[in-house]
């Protein structure tokens, strides 16, 4: 086995030029923020393997409803009690879901994790999860972000 000290990054073509030349730690994730405080994670729910099965009977009674699982002391901050419609948001759009505060080992704080592939209709306003993830393509050469977004977390205003 080979190993290379300088990335041949031009070879793969992209933004190259951009990139460092010696591999590193290369920061370009949408960082939490002040604005943004928290990472959010939408990994697929557990009964929907993939969309197909957001259309099934049993599947979509395992799940409920879209939810936004914070760590519990992330809730008490908020002032968002267990239930409560949160939306989530960036410059990106806004989401809203129902909280649930998750005590224990497994939940990061600072992480919002919306277990996903609902389709949009299934959230209020009938705007899905996706609306929160960039379009711009990952590095070196392109793919999906949706792992790098961070966003803020807050109550539903009544309409």
């Amino acid at each position: 086995m080979r190993f290379h000290f300088r990335a041949d990054w031009q070879r793969f073509g992209g933004r190259w030029q951009e990139m460092p030349v010696l591999q590193d730690h290369f920061d370009v994730i949408d960082n939490a923020s002040a604005a943004k405080p928290f990472r959010l994670v939408a990994a697929p729910a557990r009964t929907f393997l993939n969309s197909t099965f957001t259309e099934t009977a049993s599947s979509r009674r395992r799940e409920r409803r879209p939810t936004a699982l914070l760590h519990a002391a992330d809730c008490a901050a908020l002032g968002l009690t267990d239930g409560e419609s949160v939306t989530i948001g960036n410059e990106q759009g806004e989401v809203v879901a129902q909280a649930q505060a998750v005590n224990g080992t497994g939940q990061q704080r600072g992480v919002v994790i919306v277990e996903d592939i609902w389709p949009n209709q299934d959230f209020a306003g009938g705007i899905g999860i996706n609306a929160l993830t960039s379009a711009a393509p990952g590095w070196p050469r392109g793919g999906a972000v949706f792992h790098d977004t961070a966003v803020w977390v807050k109550a539903t205003q009544a309409a």
